[in-house]
């Protein structure tokens, strides 16, 4: 087992869960998977909420920070990040159309998804969060016995809870002017952000901010504050590490754990929550493939005519590759580099600077999969999230794919905070895990395409391209290493 690559561990990890749901489910011990196994599943969720925020502030501030001198860089950066953050959004509203078009939380059974809209309810009233969109199923009455065998409240809590949530949205809605939610980008107290949930844009806001002021700070000056950044942000990635050399105890737990709570004692909710799972990789991997195929090449045609498709792909198919066996797009940087430089002609000061910084910014593949997550988790959990509310999902993705670390599995850690920022339960993400490692292979492939796509667009820009045809593109890589 110890030289059993990690995936593979957490694979191992995740089929155990599924198996012990299972047993679970069909012998009765539901009760013991959720008091004495789902624990374990919470203090890893706790863990990965406890890593994001710090890591997404200094993610973002190195980012933003290691544009380097704006008198030199300001152009060619402006315009990197400005096409890296437009193919992002693109990603996420082509995630968003599909999600919604196909609507894949939507397949599952509706007594299923009742049970989970009620136990969101209760999660949310316990934590102090609002109700998304307005409805409330504790203050009716035919739902209320379901509720009680759902959580351990009785009747007059189930149904107090219920009112005190209506109250606060009434008094929310009188306050709110219709430009609040740009006002509630903007913190007054960065400390008070820090420890609240839901105020994820904020840290990102003062993040952005404090990456784009140490631009203009003298050299000399800013630096031992960005090694400190940099240092900082090393120690939080390292935490990562840790905590996932732990993920496949942990996933099992978390697994074992969510399922037993959704499908309680019946084993056919169990294949009901994985008939979803189906529909929604499905969706996931639609809206990727269009991604590589589709809209990265139509980009390129628009922007750079010498570059044909087959030849897009032949140049690049050693970087892809890589990138489909790590799930890293830091760890494929010098080949997606070399591919660029060697088969697409770019110039070496392009892709030196670009590339890197695609690395820490460019995710458009986990910024469309976040997208979609967070839809699809809503609509399991019959919550109809406004065209508002989804556009937050959108700028919030955006924002955080800044601070995505470019490492395997990140983006469930970013997942918490997309799905924090909308008001819904970030231990959600464990529905969607025993799916997440082969996205993730395809995430990081859409994640590298792009940014090669982007740095083709810069270098023909600055007449830095040098394009012939690649007829033997650079293939002496060890995948394995």
């Amino acid at each position: 087992m110890k030289k059993l690559a990690l995936h593979w561990k957490i694979i191992i990890g995740m089929l155990l869960g599924v198996i012990w749901a299972l047993l679970s489910s069909s012998m009765g011990w539901s009760a013991f998977t959720i008091n004495w196994i789902d624990p374990f599943g919470t203090i890893f969720i706790n863990l990965l909420k406890l890593i994001a925020v710090p890591l997404v502030l200094f993610s973002i501030i190195g980012g933003v920070a290691n544009i380097g001198d704006p008198s030199t860089l300001g152009r060619m950066g402006g315009k990197t990040l400005g096409i890296y953050l437009l193919t992002t959004v693109m990603a996420i509203s082509l995630g968003l159309l599909l999600v919604n078009t196909f609507q894949p939380g939507k397949l599952i059974d509706e007594q299923s998804r009742i049970d989970n809209r009620i136990s969101y309810e209760i999660w949310a009233n316990s934590e102090g969060y609002q109700i998304k969109d307005g409805v409330n199923y504790l203050q009716d009455p035919k739902f209320f016995q379901r509720a009680q065998e759902i959580s351990d409240l009785s009747k007059s809590e189930l149904r107090e809870a219920a009112v005190s949530d209506k109250l606060e949205s009434v008094k929310k809605q009188k306050e709110t002017t219709p430009l609040q939610p740009l006002v509630d980008i903007v913190p007054s107290n960065f400390f008070h952000s820090l420890s609240n949930n839901g105020l994820m844009l904020q840290i990102i806001f003062f993040a952005v901010f404090f990456g784009v002021c140490l631009l203009f700070v003298p050299a000399d000056k800013a630096k031992p504050v960005l090694n400190l950044v940099d240092g900082i942000n090393e120690v939080f990635l390292k935490m990562v590490d840790i905590v996932m050399q732990a993920a496949p105890f942990f996933v099992f737990a978390l697994l074992a754990g969510v399922v037993s709570k959704m499908a309680g004692d019946d084993i056919g909710k169990v294949v009901e929550i994985f008939k979803g799972l189906g529909w929604y990789s499905l969706t996931v991997l639609i809206g990727l493939l269009l991604m590589i195929f589709v809209v990265y090449p139509i980009i390129l045609k628009v922007f750079v005519k010498k570059i044909p498709y087959k030849g897009f792909f032949k140049a690049m198919s050693p970087a892809q590759t890589l990138a489909f066996s790590t799930s890293s797009s830091a760890a494929t940087l010098p080949v997606t580099m070399e591919c660029v430089e060697q088969n697409l002609g770019v110039n070496k000061k392009i892709s030196s600077f670009v590339l890197p910084i695609g690395a820490t910014v460019n995710m458009d593949g986990t910024s469309m999969y976040q997208a979609i997550a967070v839809i699809f988790l809503a609509q399991m959990h019959m919550i109809d999230l406004t065209l508002g509310q989804q556009v937050t999902v959108v700028l919030t993705a955006t924002l955080a794919s800044i601070g995505s670390a470019a490492v395997p599995s990140a983006g469930l850690v970013m997942l918490i905070i997309v799905l924090d920022s909308v008001g819904l339960n970030p231990a959600w993400i464990a529905i969607i895990f025993p799916v997440d490692r082969i996205l993730d292979m395809f995430r990081t492939v859409v994640n590298v395409t792009g940014d090669a796509t982007v740095c083709s667009i810069i270098a023909d820009g600055e007449n830095m391209l040098d394009y012939e045809d690649a007829k033997n593109p650079t293939e002496t890589f060890d995948l394995d290493s």
